[in-house]
């Protein structure tokens, strides 16, 4: 320090200055007596050390110009260090008090000071709030969720470019799926207790119940009437469940401890795999979301992490709760993909139980291993998971009960399930390996349902992460078993004829039987892929940091950086669809003014799906309908229609109650009712006429 920087600071009587950043020290009034600025006590009795001694003790011999500086008139700090000391020496406490008072007001400022941090800002409220709104928008999971939307937006274009009008892949199963979200929330706003009887299939009770449906998006169904307004709720809801998934997968995947980049691989390989691709059509599977999403939370919630294993103090009961509702409300969304995911979480919970009992009985006695509030949220979340799927269990048992045609055979199994060369083949909608595999799916029996590739740069980033990884090799040997077990699973029959794998689910599990498509438990094997993935991108990530940190400056270079996105970039070229959008049929205008009991012709299960999504306008009872199976009744009215109008057919309506038979001339090409308009009516009490483009016949 020089003497000029000594000279500074002596009208405070201090002998050295603050550097920039250090927490500035309390003013003179708040000193002790008798102790220095820089914390060294000074001798008592009122002589004290002189501003001249500082100036020899804080300029050491290197301080250039410590003996050849004069100090300046009026900022000598030895003079007025002396003439303080005389003061307090000859004076009382008081006296000083004022005589430094009286200092303070006519001594310049002090130019260290301005070297000191200045006190914190009092925010009035609207600047805490736009504070706070910036935190939040700039968080990960703000981002994530941005991120999602933005991502699925793209991937399923053009999905959003038309969505009054056009329905992804094809208008049949998707027109089924409309309507369900149109009924579930019409009348849930009417009259919730009919709920499971719907308006289709007349006179047939419980016919919401067969085939899943989607029932968890029923707030959906809430808004909007007819079926333009159902159409354009179903192409939202298929973007926003290919969000969810990307968002749920990249949440399990960082809970367990993977990077960010490492966990944005597992969310897009879990959303848009190819194998995926092939489901368009089939909103029931697309919305998986829910599974990654709460087993992240349930994880989150047990303070688990497959990265850094249990951690006591990161638990928190909200989440684990709330990692309960999610999977209650996916379990809500179809059996069909619930039904694995809810046997998967009732063996979290028997081993979970074990490891309860054996810390608190036997191993290590601990009063409350897993924390009393944490136990009962699981009670709690797990009761209630378990009342929502027994209460939605029930009506498929009764239509089980009273439709036994509908029940699956292993002669079905058989038929859907898959040979080894479908885990490699990608569906026609891969824009990258649709038409490079168009032979390979020419073999397979059912290629809808039999094209499962997961995409080649999972395979070889999971490979990868059997041997680079930030995961423990017990956890990747761990992965690399669901892996197999799941794609075994996944095959059904074709593996040893299933008699180890799928047939004992199949014949002792409840509600297995129900489960016709093997292969769509492909997607266990897809988010386990991407974990193993995810170990080795977060890995990689970590290695190129250090390889950073060895450069100089140590900044990675643009080709380091994009080598870290290179991983993702892949997996997202991977899932690039082609998939069609054609044009739904318009909406007959007798659809709108036609009462019901009625049946509409030609029908079938392709022709009957529009007819169910045209009936959301008034929601009448229709004989039409389409599902995984065809109720007996139905056929019965199919055969018996192909004759109509003759005695027979109309003695055979008006005893189901039908009261309006609609042909639609526009359909009947190629089909058995290909004639029915040239039929004369005479003598059977029936009424026809023409409204607009349809024959309307009353019964």
């Amino acid at each position: 320090m020089t003497t000029e920087q000594s000279d500074a600071t002596g009208g405070t009587g201090s002998a050295g200055g603050f550097s920039a950043g250090s927490p500035q020290p309390p003013g003179d009034d708040a000193r002790p007596a008798g102790r220095s600025t820089d914390g060294d006590a000074q001798p008592s009795g009122g002589t004290g050390q002189t501003g001249a001694d500082t100036i020899a003790t804080k300029t050491g011999p290197d301080d250039p110009g410590a003996a050849d500086k004069p100090a300046e008139p009026g900022r000598d700090g030895a003079a007025e260090g002396h003439d303080r000391t005389a003061e307090s020496g000859a004076g009382t406490a008081g006296e000083a008090s004022e005589k430094d008072a009286a200092t303070a007001d006519t001594e310049p400022a002090d130019r260290w000071s301005a070297f000191g941090p200045a006190p914190d800002p009092v925010l009035t409220r609207p600047r805490r709030a736009v504070r706070a709104v910036g935190r939040f928008l700039i968080h990960e999971w703000t981002l994530a969720t941005v991120a999602s939307l933005v991502l699925a937006v793209l991937m399923t274009w053009p999905t959003l470019r038309y969505p009054r009008y056009t329905l992804p892949q094809d208008y049949l199963d998707p027109s089924l799926q409309s309507w369900q979200m149109a009924w579930s929330g019409h009348i849930l706003r009417t009259d919730p207790g009919q709920l499971w009887h719907s308006n289709t299939f007349f006179p047939e009770p419980w016919s919401f119940a067969f085939s899943d449906t989607l029932l968890g998006y029923a707030p959906a169904g809430l808004l909007g009437d007819g079926p333009v307004d159902a159409v354009l709720r179903y192409n939202i809801m298929f973007v926003l469940a290919h969000a969810l998934a990307t968002l749920g997968a990249y949440a399990l995947a960082r809970q367990l401890g993977a990077g960010r980049i490492g966990a944005a691989v597992a969310g897009v390989a879990y959303a848009y795999a190819p194998w995926l691709l092939a489901q368009a059509g089939h909103l029931h599977v697309i919305s998986n979301g829910g599974i990654p999403l709460a087993l992240a939370m349930l994880a989150r919630g047990h303070g688990w992490s497959l990265r850094h294993g249990y951690r006591p103090r990161r638990r928190h009961a909200g989440w684990a709760f709330a990692g309960w509702l999610v999977a209650a409300w996916q379990l809500s969304l179809g059996f069909g993909i619930g039904l694995p995911f809810a046997y998967l979480l009732a063996g979290v919970v028997l081993v979970s139980a074990v490891i309860w009992f054996a810390r608190r009985w036997v191993v290590r006695p601990v009063k409350r291993p897993f924390g009393g509030r944490l136990l009962l949220a699981d009670v709690l979340g797990g009761v209630l998971f378990a009342a929502v799927g027994a209460l939605l269990a029930v009506p498929y048992f009764k239509v089980a009960e009273l439709h036994p045609n509908a029940e699956r055979t292993l002669n079905d199994i058989n038929f859907y399930s898959p040979p080894a060369l479908a885990f490699f083949t990608a569906p026609a909608e891969s824009r990258i390996w649709g038409g490079l595999h168009e032979g390979a799916r020419a073999a397979l029996p059912w290629h809808p349902e039999m094209t499962l590739l997961p995409g080649f740069a999972l395979y070889a980033l999971a490979a990868g992460g059997l041997f680079f990884s930030v995961w423990r090799v017990r956890h990747r040997i761990l992965l690399l078993a669901g892996v197999l077990a799941t794609v075994a699973l996944s095959m059904g029959t074709r593996l040893l004829d299933g008699r180890f794998t799928y047939v004992p689910l199949f014949d002792y599990l409840p509600g297995w039987s129900g489960l016709r498509t093997p292969g769509r438990l492909m997607l266990w094997t897809t988010l386990l892929l991407g974990l193993l993935a995810a170990g080795a991108v977060t890995a990689f990530c970590a290695r190129v940091r250090e390889l950073a940190a060895e450069r100089i400056p140590s900044w990675p270079g643009p080709w380091l950086r994009l080598a870290t996105l290179l991983p993702l970039l892949l997996v997202v070229v991977e899932g690039l669809n082609s998939t069609p959008h054609p044009v739904v049929p318009q909406q007959p205008p007798v659809m709108r003014t036609v009462d019901g009991p009625m049946l509409v012709l030609p029908s079938s299960q392709a022709l009957d799906q529009p007819v169910m999504l045209w009936s959301t306008s008034r929601f009448q009872d229709v004989v039409n309908g389409g599902s995984g199976f065809t109720p007996t009744s139905q056929a019965r009215v199919r055969d018996a229609s192909i004759r109509f109008p003759d005695p027979f057919s109309v003695d055979y309506l008006r005893q189901l109650g039908v009261k309006t038979v609609v042909v639609l001339p526009g359909r009947l090409d190629n089909t058995p009712w290909e004639g029915i308009l040239d039929r004369p009516v005479d003598g059977l009490g029936v009424t026809r006429e023409e409204v607009d483009d349809a024959v309307v016949y009353r019964l």
